[in-house]
């Protein structure tokens, strides 16, 4: 195994290295806890890779009452902004409004008035007239625009930021492994937990001991509870469904609040540098979480959003570069209810002594989830809750682009672009395997960075080369190297269907 687990005793053992994981296991190792981490795939591979990439303090969630959960959200909103200014920005939305909306001016004058004093930001919310949100948003539908408002929430990249708290946890002595599966039965003995995980690479299998156990598997921890088979097909999530379009098709100069014309949804319009991201949809489904992804009635479902809003952009389905799925990990379901209408706040679950389920939340909030479950570990360990550190010290990854740029000093060669499109070059996949701890061409190319979702292809036709420039890094051999181009091509088609769609 790459990282020996064998021979200590863990404090803590976290199960699941998607952004709750990830944070739980940094904000425990800044405490001084023995802490490992096991992730089945790679850091992020689930819904932590497949969001709208917003840390926002969600204002929709203010329809519902739910001043807590906003009250938290904008909190941890300006802690991340101070932690990881180089991976969380801010961005500011056009909030357009229509005649015979069902959020007209004067709901939301109020609603971004409690949003900014919850925020801490006591001043009246900026309104604009018909004319002046066309000023800002030309391309915006006109028929019927009553006016509008902006705000400012943030964006980021959430597997970066998964991995940046990964790093931070192993920087404090966490020994995190990712594409390292933990395996049932787990046992308990005395006062000790009996965990055996396989290593990916070697297929190894190894027994962990440790004291407490968190689950961090998300929409997988059915897969870890002891009584999965009578449960798991009853139990549902909630799926959000994205999809990226050109930028210059759609037209929108920044980031737009869209009210979806099918079921009055809050949805998004969001900017990239050559992408409009739009997203999300809001579904019961009992897919599988390793077999989501999206139908064409999702599409479609977007689609009709963005005619609704950009009508002389004319989009199509042939217009869609790439569309993904994930599964909210939800605390609550209720096939009686619309999955929007039920709350995103997280539970912690004491699942017998020293066994710990955490589910729910949001990328927003996974920092304070952390602390909250950091806290029952010291507990269950014994021990008074320590203070957290984890909002007062900047996360990694401030220095990455110079520390590629030397890479690049070292080989000029690595210069290159993977691909003419877009900003990545060799130099950073090469940096992602030698210091990012990607081992597959899925990581480099979905999480390390996003070449899968930028292009139509989603990166197959690169994947040769990319394989070709890493190999000495990652000791692949000529056989490891087709193997791996092979293996992504499938990973590929699980993720976004990409054998069904047109692009391919």
């Amino acid at each position: 195994m790459r990282t020996t687990l064998e021979g200590r005793i863990f404090d803590l053992l976290v199960i699941g290295g998607g952004i709750t994981g990830a944070g739980v296991a940094r904000d425990a190792a800044m405490r001084g806890l023995e802490v490992a981490l096991v992730e089945k795939d790679d850091f992020a591979s689930g819904t932590s890779s497949r969001s709208s990439q917003l840390i926002h303090g969600g204002i929709r969630y203010l329809e519902h009452g739910q001043l807590r959960m906003v009250r938290e959200s904008v909190r941890e909103r300006e802690t991340l902004l101070r932690i990881a200014p180089h991976l969380v920005k801010p961005l500011e939305f056009t909030w357009p409004v229509y005649r015979r909306a069902r959020v007209n001016r004067t709901k939301l004058r109020a609603a971004l008035s409690v949003y900014n004093v919850l925020a801490g930001r006591y001043r009246l919310p900026s309104m604009y007239s018909a004319d002046s949100v066309l000023e800002r948003e030309p391309l915006l539908q006109r028929r019927e625009l009553k006016g509008g408002a902006s705000y400012t929430d943030a964006t980021t990249d959430d597997s970066r930021l998964t991995l940046a708290n990964i790093l931070s946890a192993q920087a404090h002595n966490a020994v995190v492994l990712n594409h390292t599966e933990a395996l049932r039965p787990i046992s308990r003995d005395r006062d000790e937990w009996l965990v055996k995980v396989r290593d990916g690479p070697s297929e190894m299998v190894t027994d962990v001991r440790t004291r407490v156990v968190v689950n961090a598997t998300g929409p997988w921890r059915l897969n870890l509870e002891r009584r999965w088979p009578q449960h798991r097909l009853q139990r549902r999530g909630s799926k959000g469904v994205h999809i990226a379009l050109p930028r210059e098709r759609v037209g929108n100069r920044g980031a737009v609040t869209m009210i979806s014309p099918e079921d009055g949804r809050v949805m998004f319009v969001l900017p990239g540098e050559r992408l409009t991201i739009v997203g999300t949809t809001d579904t019961w489904t009992s897919e599988p979480p390793d077999e989501v992804r999206a139908s064409p009635a999702d599409s479609a479902y977007l689609l009709n959003a963005v005619d609704a809003y950009f009508p002389e952009a004319r989009i199509s389905e042939a217009d869609v570069l790439s569309a993904w799925a994930g599964i909210r990990p939800l605390a609550d379901w209720d096939p009686e209810k619309n999955p929007s209408d039920v709350s995103r706040e997280h539970r912690i679950t004491q699942n017998g002594a020293g066994m710990i389920t955490v589910s729910g939340g949001k990328l927003t909030t996974y920092r304070a989830m952390a602390e909250q479950i950091v806290n029952q570990v010291e507990l269950e360990l014994g021990k008074k809750p320590s203070r957290c550190s984890t909002g007062d010290v900047e996360l990694p990854g401030n220095d990455r682009a110079e520390r590629i740029s030397a890479v690049i000093s070292a080989d000029a060669a690595l210069r290159e672009a993977v691909c003419p499109e877009l900003p990545y070059t060799m130099a950073e996949l090469r940096y992602g395997v030698e210091h990012e701890m990607a081992l597959t061409l899925s990581d480099l190319l979905m999480r390390r960075t996003r070449i899968a979702f930028e292009l139509s292809d989603h990166g197959v036709r690169v994947a040769p080369q990319v394989a070709e420039a890493v190999a000495a890094s990652a000791r692949w051999s000529e056989y490891a190297k087709r193997a791996q181009v092979e293996a992504y091509i499938g990973e590929v088609a699980r993720v976004f269907g990409a054998a069904e769609r047109s692009h391919w």
